[in-house]
């Protein structure tokens, strides 16, 4: 298969999280007037809602996800980062969503600050793509092996944070883990 056979969204304002949901399903579902509608649905009585940005730009939060991935009849599960990704049954798992430190730049000019930003990774016709909205287009990693070292390495990084995106079958039988790691 070849990348430009691969959905992907690229970055739009602050709306990474949208593009990570519409990458990690590998089409268009989700648009900022339905990611709004859900920080509707979340906080109805704020002004100010706690779950996007203030200007109106996007920079939805995690709860936003989850509720996104929970109107498709997924789930959004939480890594524990202490774990060894060796312990994932891929099988299980649709896709990744990870929230990680991304560099802040103005045209070609890099700031010295960081936000976060979402990106999705999944499997297409038996290779991972990572299809972060930042990049040109969607990047094969490779397979299983390769996958986990990504994985691994995008993890090491303090504050970066992983939701495994499963049916929600999958999610409430626990079977996105292997049955020799017991802890819950």
């Amino acid at each position: 298969m070849s990348e430009g056979e691969v959905f992907h969204e690229k970055q739009r304002l602050e709306l990474c999280a949208i593009h990570a949901l519409n990458n990690v399903l590998q089409e268009r579902v989700f648009t900022k007037e339905t990611a709004d509608d859900i920080c509707k649905r979340l906080a109805p009585q704020c002004v100010m809602n706690p779950h996007r940005s203030v200007l109106g730009t996007g920079n939805y939060d995690v709860n936003v996800i989850m509720a996104a991935l929970q109107s498709r009849g997924l789930a959004a599960v939480w890594w524990d980062k202490r774990r060894s990704i060796q312990n994932l049954c891929l099988d299980k798992i649709q896709g990744f969503i990870l929230n990680v430190p991304s560099r802040v730049s103005l045209g070609f000019v890099s700031l010295p600050l960081r936000r976060r930003h979402w990106l999705a990774v999944r499997d297409v016709n038996g290779h991972f793509y990572n299809l972060d909205s930042k990049l040109k287009g969607p990047a094969c990693i490779g397979g299983e092996t390769e996958l986990r070292s990504f994985l691994t390495e995008q993890l090491s990084q303090d504050v970066a944070e992983m939701l495994l995106v499963v049916q929600k079958e999958v999610d409430d039988e626990g079977t996105w883990l292997k049955a020799d790691d017991t802890r819950k």
